[in-house]
C-alpha cells in the first residue's frame, strides 16, 4: 500500500464530527462487521421521514424534528430514548429514529468505520425514485478490499422500499449511473450530456441545486456530513445564474470530488483554506429558515 493510500484509508476509518458515536461507541462492539448485516441494523433503527406512511406511522410534529439532528451521537441518544435495547434489535417502525437518506448514510458510515472499514458519505442524485429524473440523495461508499474498489451502498432501500420501487440493481452495490455523485452530475450537464433541470428535488432543480450538492459532497469527503438542506459559503441561491467565475469554481470542485482519491491532497487543502467550502460554526437551515449552530 502506498503512503497516500494508507493516509486516505486512515482518514476514512477515523470517526469525524458527524460520525462519532461518542459515549454510545461501546454499543457498536456487539454488532457484526460485514456490510450487509450492518445495513440491516441501520434499517432496523431508522425510519425515513417521507416514507413513514408506508410503514403505517403517522409522525407527530415533535418526531418531524428528528431529521434536523446532525451528529451520530445525538442521533443515537434520541433513538435510545425511544427504545433502549441493544442496537442489534430491530425496532418497530414507530420506535425508530426519524431521518432521511443522509441519516441512513451517516449511521452506516459510523458503523463501518467502527469496524475498521474505510467508508465515506456521498452526496448526489439517484435515478431510481422518479422516472426521468435524478433526485437529491445520499449513499455510503466503502472500500471493498477484496475487489480493490469503492462500492456505493444505499442503506435506505429496505424490503418495503424495494417492493415499491423495484430497482434493477443490488442496493449493496449501486451502479454509478444510477446514483450520480454531484460532481459527475455537474460535469455531465456542462458537457451537454445531461439536462440540469432533471437534477434536484420536487420543484427545485438546476445548476444552483447541483452546485449546492457539490459543496455538501466536498464537505462529506472532508468528514463533515451536513444535512441536505444546510447552506453555507459558496453555494448558489435558488435559481441564481452562474457567471464565468462561478462556473470555474464548480468545474474545478466537481473534478476534485469526482476523483477524490487522486485529488485527495488538493481536496483537503481547498476545503480547509477556502471559506466558500469549509463548514462554518453556523449554517443556514433552509427547511427551518433560520441559522443553525453546527
Amino acid at each position: 500500500m502506498t503512503t497516500l493510500a494508507h493516509e486516505i484509508f486512515d482518514f476514512y476509518t477515523r470517526p469525524g464530527a458527524m460520525t462519532s458515536a461518542g459515549a454510545h461507541a461501546p454499543r457498536f462492539d456487539e454488532l457484526p462487521s460485514d456490510v450487509a448485516s450492518l445495513v440491516r441494523v441501520v434499517q432496523g433503527l431508522l425510519l425515513h421521514q417521507h416514507w413513514a406512511q408506508a410503514y403505517g406511522v403517522e409522525l407527530s410534529d415533535e418526531r418531524r424534528g428528528e431529521p434536523h439532528l446532525r451528529p451520530a451521537d445525538r442521533m443515537l441518544e434520541r433513538l435510545l430514548a425511544h427504545d433502549g435495547r441493544p442496537l442489534s434489535a430491530a425496532r418497530p417502525p414507530g420506535a425508530r429514529l426519524v431521518g432521511n437518506c443522509r441519516h441512513f448514510t451517516v449511521l452506516l458510515v459510523a458503523l463501518l468505520r467502527a469496524k475498521g472499514v474505510p467508508a465515506r458519505a456521498r452526496c448526489g442524485f439517484a435515478g431510481y425514485f422518479s422516472p426521468g429524473s435524478f433526485m437529491d440523495h445520499w449513499v455510503a461508499e466503502h472500500w471493498n478490499a477484496a475487489e480493490a474498489r469503492w462500492v456505493l451502498v444505499d442503506a435506505q432501500l429496505d424490503d418495503v422500499q424495494r417492493a415499491a420501487l423495484n430497482p434493477d440493481f443490488d442496493a449493496l452495490d449501486v451502479p454509478r449511473d444510477r446514483f450520480v455523485v454531484a460532481g459527475d452530475a455537474w460535469a455531465r450537464c456542462r458537457a451537454g450530456e445531461a439536462d440540469p433541470s432533471t437534477f434536484g428535488f420536487l420543484d427545485e432543480h438546476g445548476y444552483w441545486f447541483i452546485d449546492g450538492n457539490i459543496v455538501r459532497d466536498a464537505a462529506a469527503l472532508n468528514n463533515m456530513e451536513m444535512l441536505p438542506w444546510d447552506c453555507w459559503g459558496g453555494m448558489s441561491r435558488p435559481n441564481e445564474p452562474h457567471g464565468d467565475e462561478r462556473f470555474a469554481l464548480f468545474d474545478r470542485l466537481a473534478a476534485l470530488t469526482r476523483s477524490p482519491d487522486a485529488s485527495f491532497a488538493e481536496l483537503r487543502h481547498r476545503y480547509e483554506s477556502d471559506e466558500r467550502l469549509r463548514v462554518p460554526p453556523t449554517v443556514f437551515n433552509a427547511v427551518l429558515d433560520r441559522p443553525d449552530p453546527v
